[in-house]
């Protein structure tokens, strides 16, 4: 199983007592290392114009240089340092190496990558995102042919920034279960765009069943008589039982689930999967290595110990 990163992404750092920290990325890099069926390899940064696809030049250039400059807040919750802004690159390059390597292989593969992406608008940063990568991907895989793209946000957060960046576009769908009502306050079953986001909000506490079951039959009624090309993830692991920023009871097997269903119910599309939310080192491990590991030909479930070895990437 192929998964991408970049050493720039542990570097990003906006400040004690923040949630967002790389202990995050490492937690997930040091449990993907005892796996030898994973591969983690390196990738290079994002272009400038790849970027541009989905943000204005002004906020561009006015996050690179507030990075440039030191750092300081750039949005809400939402600080930079000085090698924010070449980790943030550095995460969309890894996402698309990520869709890259599946187009190429006709396969899938996961981005492990920090800052996260799907709060970010076009024209600003927000709950600790500064680049909306997964929106990169959707225009990146249409500048590459492909007509129909699904984004699937399984994280415990609705992602406004990726909503509004592809609301207007009738060529993707966007398919998003969040705790409602939760930060940041959109994600209403009413907001449609033009009829391509298919929103479920829930209510916290409920039985991890029920969650599995309704973004299953999200994603079943937002491909109806439509069949992707390939498929885009945000993967947060903020809806584990756990979760400090969350209040759902997901466990790692339910994003198996989610793959394994996925993989069987769209055999053509591939599916790339990134690194959204997750905020309990142990759970995001977890949840991470059980995707990984379904994305594979493998039942999701780590090796013995007797026979883990340590992947290319050091971390």
């Amino acid at each position: 199983m192929q998964v991408f990163t970049a050493p720039a992404c542990l570097e990003h750092d906006q400040g004690e007592g923040h949630p967002e920290q790389s202990w995050r990325l490492r937690a997930v890099l040091s449990a993907l290392s005892t796996d030898q069926r994973i591969v983690v390899s390196n990738a290079a940064p994002a272009s400038l114009d790849q970027i541009l696809r989905c943000h204005d030049a002004a906020y561009v250039g006015r996050a690179a240089m507030l990075s440039e400059r030191g750092g300081g807040e750039l949005g809400p919750d939402t600080m930079l340092n000085a090698a924010s802004w070449r980790a943030t690159v550095a995460a969309s390059g890894a996402a698309l190496a990520a869709l890259d390597h599946a187009l190429a292989a006709g396969g899938h593969a996961f981005a492990a990558i920090r800052p996260p992406g799907h709060h970010a608008l076009r024209d600003g940063a927000m709950g600790f995102c500064i680049v909306n990568h997964v929106a990169v991907l959707a225009a990146e895989a249409h500048a590459r042919g492909c007509d129909r793209v699904l984004i699937v946000d399984w994280d415990v957060h609705h992602g406004n920034g990726t909503q509004a960046l592809i609301e207007h576009d009738p060529s993707t769908r966007f398919v998003s279960m969040h705790q409602w009502p939760w930060y940041p306050g959109t994600g209403a079953a009413e907001e449609r765009g033009v009829g391509n986001c298919f929103n479920l909000p829930m209510h916290p506490g409920l039985p991890s069943a029920v969650y599995l079951e309704a973004l299953w039959r999200g994603i079943e009624r937002a491909t109806i008589d439509w069949i992707p090309e390939v498929i885009l993830v945000s993967a947060g692991f903020d809806g584990m039982l756990g979760d400090p920023l969350g209040g759902f009871t997901l466990a790692a097997t339910d994003y198996a689930e989610w793959v394994r269903r996925l993989r069987e119910g769209f055999r053509d599309a591939p599916i790339v999967a990134l690194m959204e939310g997750g905020y309990a080192p142990r759970l995001l491990a977890a949840g991470v290595m059980a995707t990984v590991l379904a994305m594979g030909d493998d039942d999701g479930r780590p090796l013995p110990a007797e026979t883990m070895v340590t992947s290319e990437m050091n971390g």
